[in-house]
């Protein structure tokens, strides 16, 4: 900008304007700073920081392909659509060969097909009667007339199937930062809104404590500033110090979300309430655990009554008062089995959590650690998110382990590079595998199953019996009794998402939606079938004494006597009692499933198939929200599938997994841009001897 010289006038403005460069702002008001408020947000991507484009990777996945042999996936080759026709006649046009693979096309001719042509083009249309039309219009381009579609369809199914060659990228306008440039232009200590945001919250408390303010402006940013300190010191204190504020509610886990929950119940310094935590410690390495257990503890010194439910040991351990409840888990439990300090629960002879708590019962450290077999997959030059461009090999035919603080790499080092980038060669998977130069060793490979805690569906009408095929074979069985034949039914018959078995009042669901206008949404027991989803006549048919609905009704240990006499049910069955969930119904609705069950549900699903000596099993912390007991019959299946020559790679911060683990990667260390490192590889011993890990320090005393 060329300011007046001496001699010349100068304009001003008594608004925030810059007569030379057009650029002016309005007032600034709190609201302009927010990417949710109209005022703030990026006019192109409307404050979301992203969108969709369509990728060219998507919809031409192989250029070894012609176009004629569906190279461009979203075109049918074998129907006489307009898209078809069109490209046909482009290509006669400008003497394309559809023939040749897509390399081998020049990118001017490739690029008209997929963008369009600046000519005037002469079309003849054939409709499915035989009629012919003629046309003269520009030729949109395939991926242009995608792009158009997208944002003028009103119909949910095209806009949903034109996404699956669409990915996220960052908004150019904004660089991601959500906020307008007239935002972004105001700075503190030469940071604007985002770049302060970006900052973990450890160093954005140390940017505060910098703030070089003059002494009217200290006078009037003194409040603020001291709540800021105080809200960011709560998130230091729950061990969430590598988080940044811009990160997304979405990439949390279940363990983050919770404890900025309590760090804002922390802040609040209220007394005489009750608070109840569900698993508070779920997510958290040993070391950030001692801070949560200390913020609790801060929280009952100031008057208030905390109850929480919890598996972990360290925090049983630090309780004022411990309340059991057991012996065992479904039909077998509901009974209060101890009450009192942790050393009045150790002291109980039928407590079996007291029993852990004692040392009367603990999980075994294997006398010899497997080798594998030699063979590696090796990732080299990670850098996704805070990896600072690593290299790591995983032994195959072993049970790895990658451990590590909080925040400290492991899920972008397992799930989005070693597991999208094994699905990708598999199964041709659409998820881009996170940054890395190069992963080796995929070919030793032939099938990965990545078992984490999402539900295994979000709907009623899924449940463990038909995840796992089992209602299939239940139902054929109900199809071969002599009733169900003398009536003609089959085994279609027997299914709640099939018209005729089931109740049509309800259509399978076993409830009625009752809409409450301004209020959520009430669910009843459908009054014709009295919820059990199906008709009269179907549950007229039944198999040593028990219809369908009944079945769908009784637990997996009761029906494991039940089909004794039926292999194929048994050995489903038996699988799902291996895992741990001999007391769920097998009918119970997938969203009841808690997170760590439907880990175990998916995980008895693969346990079902033959193994195949070449296959990776992939578990997110598979011990969330299980009881040492539990664990303890995890690793068994888990140490029955390395034995079986699969392999195993385990995210875990649980030092009872840690220490029966064949090969320990440890990162850190510590979390966020702190993290990223890898801290010490090799056998538990080998970590524990490692001064700079910090699982190290804490499996000590469990070897």
């Amino acid at each position: 900008i060329e300011m007046p010289t001496s001699d010349e006038d100068m304009i001003l403005s008594e608004d925030f304007a810059c007569p030379y460069c057009d650029f002016s702002l309005f007032e600034l008001e709190p609201r302009m700073f927010s990417f949710n408020a109209p005022y703030g947000a990026c006019p192109d991507c409307k404050g979301l920081g992203v969108k969709y484009n369509l990728d060219l990777d998507l919809v031409i996945p192989d250029r070894n392909v012609s176009i004629n042999n569906g190279a461009i996936k979203p075109i049918n080759v074998d129907d006489d659509n307009t898209m078809r026709t069109q490209i046909d006649a482009v290509a006669k046009y400008y003497d394309i060969d559809l023939d040749a693979k897509i390399k081998d096309i020049p990118k001017d001719k490739l690029d008209i097909i997929l963008y369009g042509s600046p000519d005037i083009l002469e079309f003849k249309y054939v409709s499915k009667n035989g009629n012919t039309r003629n046309a003269k219009d520009y030729y949109e381009g395939v991926i242009t007339n995608l792009e158009r579609r997208y944002i003028e369809t009103k119909s949910s199914w095209i806009r949903e199937w034109i996404e699956t060659y669409m990915t996220e990228n960052v908004c150019t306008t904004c660089n991601g930062s959500r906020l307008n440039s007239s935002v972004l232009s105001v700075l503190i200590n030469k940071k604007n809104i985002y770049e302060a945001s970006c900052l973990s919250i450890r160093d954005l408390r140390k940017f505060m404590d910098n703030l070089h303010l003059s002494k009217e402006k200290q006078e009037i940013a003194n409040l603020l500033v001291k709540e800021i300190n105080n809200r960011l010191d709560f998130l230091i204190n729950v061990g969430l110090e590598y988080l940044s504020l811009s990160r997304t509610a979405g990439t949390l886990s279940g363990g983050e979300s919770q404890r900025i929950r309590l760090a804002t119940q922390i802040g609040s310094k209220l007394t005489g309430v009750l608070y109840v935590l569900d698993e508070p410690s779920i997510g958290l390495h040993q070391k950030d655990n001692e801070k949560l257990i200390n913020s609790l503890l801060e929280m009952r010194d100031l008057g208030n009554t905390l109850i929480v439910v919890e598996h972990d040991t360290d925090t049983m351990l630090a309780s004022d008062f411990l309340v059991d409840i057991g012996p065992y888990a479904g039909e077998h439990g509901g009974k209060i089995v101890a009450c009192g300090t942790p050393e009045e629960v150790m002291n109980c002879s039928d407590s079996i959590t007291g029993q852990y708590l004692s040392g009367v019962r603990k999980i075994e450290v294997p006398k010899k650690r497997r080798k594998g077999n030699g063979l590696y997959i090796t990732v080299k030059g990670a850098k996704e998110n805070n990896l600072k461009n690593i290299n790591v090999k995983f032994p195959l035919g072993v049970f790895t382990c990658v451990t590590g603080v909080s925040g400290s790499g492991k899920s972008s080092l397992v799930n989005e590079i070693l597991y999208k980038t094994v699905a990708s060669n598999l199964y041709s998977s659409k998820e881009k595998p996170g940054k890395c130069k190069e992963v080796s060793g995929v070919d030793e490979i032939d099938k990965v199953i990545l078992i984490t805690q999402n539900p295994i569906g979000r709907t009623p009408r899924s449940n463990p019996a038909t995840y796992v095929g089992l209602f299939d074979d239940i139902r054929d069985i109900f199809a071969e009794t002599k009733e169900a034949k003398i009536k003609g039914y089959d085994k279609g018959r027997f299914s709640f998402n099939v018209k005729g078995g089931r109740c049509e009042a309800c259509w399978g669901d076993g409830v009625k939606k009752i809409e409450m206008h301004f209020l959520p949404d009430v669910y009843v027991p459908c009054d014709v079938c009295n919820g059990t989803r199906y008709n009269r006549e179907t549950l007229s048919i039944k198999y040593k004494g028990k219809n369908i609905y009944d079945i769908l009704e009784m637990r997996v240990d009761e029906l494991i006597d039940f089909f004794e006499n039926h292999p194929k049910v048994l050995h489903k069955l038996k699988t799902l009692h291996d895992v741990g969930l001999g007391y769920i119904k097998i009918g119970q609705s997938a969203p009841t499933l808690s997170g760590g069950e439907a880990a175990r549900v998916k995980l008895a699903k693969e346990l079902q198939k033959k193994p195949t000596g070449k296959s990776l099993f992939i578990l997110d912390e598979p011990t969330t929200g299980l009881h040492s007991y539990d664990i303890e019959k995890l690793l068994d299946i888990l140490n029955r599938i390395v034995d079986n020559g699969d392999t195993v790679v385990v995210i875990e911060h649980n030092l009872d997994v840690i220490k029966v683990a064949d090969h320990i990667i440890d990162l850190g260390p510590n979390g966020g841009d702190l993290g990223g490192e890898i801290v010490a590889c090799g056998t538990p011993e080998k970590i524990a001897e490692c001064e700079d890990s910090w699982t190290g320090k804490f499996l000590k005393k469990y070897l």
